[in-house]
């Protein structure tokens, strides 16, 4: 099993109406700082205590592809990384150009994942993403011609107004680009964002679960004919090209969290967070000490639990067991070498077959 670093780059040009994560719109004066934060935090943890080379590095935000390439390439080079080590940077399709995808490229990048969500206009417009699809077309065209062939696209599906004709579409147009990587989510409607305020006094209407189970049916069978079948519930892959940083997540795998509101995890079970705003992490760091805002550790039954949580999730499923074979009879799993692993159906209702295994 690899080691992954994760680096969080809080910063955006604007809040997506559903995002609930920890980004700013108002803190691009603190771009210079932060970096040199997190170069400092990584420095320091490499001179007291061993960090193995990194299999994986993934920056994600927030919006990465703001920050100016020297100023994220000056945090990956403070990462030691194995040979052929994964570098993924997490891109808004509006915010990058070709000199910005060739500075990547130069500076140790190897993947990108964008944020395309929808290629049909007016969805996109409903989620408050601020491209459109013809830009989608000139960062994927601009990525290419300066040698990354290999990147994400990142779709939601189930938003106001999207109907099962426009999700067709928008899975025609992404395989039109190639992508060797697909993820496709739901959309979830989060306490306190613009999106559930909407909701609240009946502005737009609520995702229809029924909706995003066909839409997610359709997206499985149009990925997978097209040669990219699912390895994650949510993620679709050419063979080869699976995310090795999120398999490490599934997997329990070892990694470490850089930046304000990243997480980090221990083979060991503990799993431990950053403070969640820049400012607070820049001061934290500044001063010398540790930035972690809180942890927990999971052993025994609990790890083991979590465990299982995470690997029915996956394509390689759980080991087969009398609790595991009754997802079979139920039709929600199939059995596969000695495994069992969900369906279809399956995995439209994984809560509900986690539930039971546990």
């Amino acid at each position: 099993m690899g080691f992954g670093v994760y680096v969080h780059v809080p910063f955006c040009a604007r809040r997506c109406d559903y995002c609930d994560f920890a980004t700013w719109t108002d803190r691009h004066h603190l771009m210079e700082a932060y970096a040199a934060a997190c170069v400092t935090d990584l420095r320091r943890r490499c001179d007291t205590g061993p960090v193995p080379p990194a299999t994986s590095v993934f920056f994600g935000g927030g919006t990465p592809s703001l920050l100016p390439a020297d100023l994220l390439l000056a945090v990956l080079d403070a990462v030691p990384r194995a040979p052929g080590a994964e570098v993924t940077v997490e891109c808004n399709p509006d915010t990058v150009s070709p000199a910005l995808l060739a500075d990547y490229r130069s500076g140790g990048v190897n993947r990108l994942s964008f944020g395309v969500q929808s290629m049909a206009p007016h969805v996109l417009a409903a989620l408050g993403r601020t491209h459109d699809p013809a830009g989608v077309e000139r960062a994927i065209e601009g990525a290419r011609g300066t040698g990354f062939d290999n990147f994400n696209v990142d779709l939601i599906y189930g938003a106001a107004g999207e109907t099962l004709s426009d999700w067709y579409a928008t899975l025609d147009a992404a395989l039109a680009l190639d992508p060797p990587h697909v993820s496709a989510y739901a959309l979830t409607v989060e306490p306190g964002t613009p999106l559930a305020r909407r909701i609240g006094v009946g502005e737009v209407a609520a995702p229809d679960d029924d909706d995003q189970a066909e839409k997610y049916l359709a997206g499985d069978a149009a990925l997978s004919a097209a040669g990219r079948p699912w390895y994650e519930i949510s993620n679709w892959a050419r063979p080869g090209r699976e995310c090795r940083h999120n398999l490490l997540y599934w997997e329990q795998g070892e990694y470490l969290g850089i930046g304000c509101a990243a997480h980090g995890h221990t083979p060991f079970g503990r799993r431990w967070w950053n403070v969640r705003t820049p400012d607070r992490y820049i001061d934290l760091i500044g001063q010398g000490t540790s930035a972690e805002g809180g942890h927990e550790t999971l052993a025994g039954a609990d790890q083991e639990a979590e465990a299982a949580m995470l690997a029915i999730r996956t394509r390689g499923g759980v080991p087969s067991t009398p609790k595991a074979d009754r997802l079979v009879g139920d039709g929600l799993a199939e059995p596969r070498d000695g495994r069992v692993v969900l369906t279809p159906t399956g995995r439209l209702l994984a809560n509900e077959a986690t539930a039971r295994l546990l």
